[in-house]
This record gives structure tokens, sequence and C-alpha cells, in this order.
């Protein structure tokens, strides 16, 4: 189950850079690809989740917490954010690398 949520949930950080555009893939990962959750508790999810902030993230939580408790909460929720984490450091380190270029500090100005 840890691996399932992991993989549902990296696939939603992946492709969910739209927020809530993506509701319909996160009720197709949810609802029918895994049956974790019924969509009356889907639509609970997302209300309390729409008060906090990241809702897409808190989501991810609130269902691995469903599902398997602490460890689901957890490894779904780094699984939600793992591919932010890692295109923003990409971007990071190419920023660093070349700042100093003419090229870039023209597109960055």
């Amino acid at each position: 189950i840890y691996l399932q949520l992991f993989w549902a949930f990296s696939k939603l950080g992946r492709l969910a850079l739209g927020g809530y555009a993506a509701l319909p893939l996160i009720s197709q990962q949810v609802i029918s690809t895994y049956h974790w959750i019924s969509h009356n508790t889907f639509t609970d999810l997302i209300t309390i989740s729409q008060m906090t902030p990241g809702p897409i993230a808190q989501f991810s939580t609130f269902v691995g917490q469903y599902v398997a408790h602490l460890p689901g909460a957890l490894i779904a929720t780094f699984g939600c954010i793992l591919p932010s984490c890692i295109l923003v450091s990409l971007l990071a380190y190419f920023y660093v690398k070349y700042k100093d270029m003419k090229v870039m500090k023209t597109i960055l100005s």
C-alpha cells in the first residue's frame, strides 16, 4: 500500500501543476484506480483541504492518513511534494551555475 500511495501521489505531484484543474486526475487515482475512498469521502476531504495552505498536498496527507495512518500520510505527502522539490532544486542549480551569463541576466531583467 505504501508504494501505491507514493506512486499515485508522486504522479499527481508531477502532473497536477494546474491545481484544481487536476481534480479529475486525483479522483480517478483515489476513487477509480485504487478504490481507497468513496466519492463522498473524496468530497469531504477536498472540502477540508480547501481550508489549509497547499490544498493538493494536504489532500494527499488526508488520503494517506485515511488509508494507512501516519506512515501512509507521510509517504503520500512526500510523494506529492517530491517532484516539485526536484524541479525547484534543478532550477536553483542552473540559476547559480549560469547567473553571470549575459543571456541569463537579460532574460531575468
